[in-house]
């Protein structure tokens, strides 16, 4: 495989990141999840517009996995109030890591991981959370390999399906 590059996502991106968005997301729950609920999250949660003001917000970032200058995958970060849960200042949330299907077990997950280590580190925060379908045992394990540790558990909205997550967290130093 030739080498894969990470680089911010600007706001010239936004069809390009709606489209992995919505793919990736669809591609990891939809065959657990039922076809209206996912329908409606897809459609509220990758909007044009909801995106747009993802994208502008000074307290969030994104990253594209790139490979064949076509993005294979893609990080999102929060600190401080833009954080869906903890809102502390010494806090980074890791809200999104996806990768396309085709490219799982290439480790690409693994580098937009090392992405957001690198930004808490710049951030210079206490630690990095994240919130994991309990259901996603795929995932779960990726975290604890990581070094997170679960800690808490919070509803996620898939559509009309009220879900639980389950909150994890590493201490940046560790």
């Amino acid at each position: 495989m030739e080498t894969v590059t990470i680089r911010e996502i600007t706001i010239n991106d936004i069809t390009k990141l709606q489209h992995i968005g919505k793919l990736t997301f669809s591609e990891t729950f939809s065959t657990d999840n039922n076809e209206e609920d996912m329908n409606k999250y897809l459609e509220t949660s990758f909007s044009i517009e909801k995106i747009k003001i993802e994208l502008q917000d000074n307290n969030s970032i994104f990253y594209f996995a790139m490979y064949n200058e076509e993005p294979i995958g893609y990080l999102k970060l929060n600190w401080g109030p833009s954080q869906t849960e903890i809102k502390t200042e010494n806090s980074l949330e890791i809200e999104r890591i996806y990768v396309l299907k085709e490219f799982h077990g290439k480790k690409i997950g693994q580098l937009l991981f090392e992405k957001a280590l690198e930004i808490a580190q710049i951030k210079n925060v206490n630690y990095i959370w994240l919130g994991v379908w309990e259901y996603n045992k795929k995932a779960i394990h990726f975290y604890e390999k990581n070094g997170f540790v679960a800690f808490d558990k919070h509803v996620f909205k898939l559509g009309n399906d009220v879900q639980t997550d389950i909150m994890m967290k590493r201490d940046f130093n560790s």
